[in-house]
């Protein structure tokens, strides 16, 4: 693609201008883009030409001036031939580096992604989630190592990044990484805001994404059957720290809280309702969209179970709640231990509050998406796969209805 390019010499009305010689200034264009300097030399209005950019005067001065702008023409047109003849790109601040005899230290790829994480890393907590840059900081990553392997270098100019950088970026994710699928996609998805970025600077002149498709693969979620989550509710275990992790996972089972939101939980969150019951009532952390959620039985009797507990008096928590990485490993401990084989998370016990609490026992969809806090309804048919078991009793409901009419 050519780029459109101009120049224009024009007269520049100082501040508190009354008469006189004004400054000359010229302005560079690229792209509709334009970049003002200073020619460093004066002209009265009166014998200006706004047609030719010269000054109309026969007088010495005025002719080694319009000399003087013949040779910056000249020194502009030839600094923009130099970047097309050595294939870099051409923009106004390209241009009037090469025309200043400034050499402009090209913009890389890893230096953009550092930058671009490390403002991350301020702003956590104010915006942004620590997993959030680890997930941008694990794409660097495998940015930093293809980069290595394809090219031999540590790092590349990002005006060299183009679709088949992001093909090949692609292939090394899903072969020598050996991510999955939605793997790669999210790492493809991370870089792509990179290279928004590079766009929105005008560091290169291409999305390299365009026409490169990646589409996310279905996740059939799991969850927990009742019969699984009495085994785990009515299992005895000697342990201490895996009958806090077991209460703490049947209870986000029985209320839907993520791990974030149930670690955060505090006393003053469980309030009395209009029904006179006890309720959650906070907003979620990850989007601060308000949650109310009426605490079943079980979850009250375990609220109450641990009101005493000297972390919960200290801490005005709720719960006694690890850290996310050792509450996940004792799980998968209890769910030896109870001869589940289904690899136990946290967030399972969210999706089983959809479907196997909540739908599969007539709740409303609309009133299982309010209780998850969801903002879109489409959010919750993502959680909320409607069991098998629930499809056969409404259609059971349905032939007694017409089996009645018949």
């Amino acid at each position: 693609m050519k780029n459109t390019f101009s120049l224009l010499f024009y007269l520049k009305k100082p501040k508190n201008y009354v008469s006189g010689a004004m400054p000359i200034y010229m302005r560079i264009t690229v792209d509709g883009v334009p970049k003002e300097l200073s020619t460093g030399k004066l002209s009265n209005p009166e014998y200006w030409n706004t047609k030719t950019c010269r000054i109309d005067s026969r007088n010495e001065n005025a002719r080694i001036t319009n000399i003087y702008l013949k040779a910056v023409e000249d020194k502009v047109d030839q600094a923009h031939i130099d970047l097309i003849k050595a294939g870099e790109s051409i923009t106004t601040e390209s241009l009037k580096n090469k025309y200043l005899g400034f050499v402009e230290k090209p913009h890389t790829i890893t230096v953009v992604f550092q930058d671009h994480n490390a403002k991350i890393e301020a702003l956590i907590g104010n915006g942004f989630e620590k997993g959030t840059l680890t997930k941008y900081n694990s794409t660097l990553k495998h940015v930093k190592s293809f980069i290595i392997s394809k090219y031999g270098q540590i790092d590349i100019p990002v005006d060299k990044i183009d679709h088949f950088f992001i093909s090949e970026f692609d292939f090394y994710l899903r072969s020598n990484c050996k991510c999955a699928n939605n793997s790669a996609v999210k790492h493809l998805k991370n870089l792509g805001k990179i290279t928004r970025i590079c766009l929105g600077n005008r560091w290169i002149k291409y999305d390299p994404f365009l026409n490169h498709k990646n589409k996310i693969d279905k996740v059939v979620r799991v969850t927990l059957t009742p019969d699984e989550l009495q085994d785990i509710s009515h299992k005895e275990f000697a342990i201490e720290r895996l009958r806090i992790v077991r209460d703490t996972f049947i209870f986000c089972c029985y209320t839907g809280l993520s791990f974030i939101d149930v670690q955060e939980l505090t006393k003053s969150e469980i309030r009395k309702g209009l029904d006179g019951a006890s309720w959650i009532m906070k907003k979620r952390h990850k989007t601060a969209v308000a949650s109310h959620i009426p605490l079943l039985p079980i979850a009250e009797e375990i609220v109450n179970r641990y009101a005493d507990h000297p972390i919960c008096v200290n801490s005005d928590r709720v719960l006694p709640v690890s850290s996310n990485q050792k509450m996940n490993a004792y799980l998968k401990e209890i769910a030896d231990i109870c001869g589940i084989t289904k690899h136990l998370t946290f967030h399972i016990a969210r999706h089983t509050f959809a479907t196997t609490i909540t739908l599969s026992n007539g709740v409303p969809i609309e009133s299982v998406s309010k209780m998850l806090g969801h903002t879109n309804i489409k959010t919750t048919q993502h959680y909320a796969k409607i069991l098998d078991t629930k499809v056969g009793a409404d259609m059971s409901m349905l032939k007694n209805k017409l089996t009645s009419v018949g």
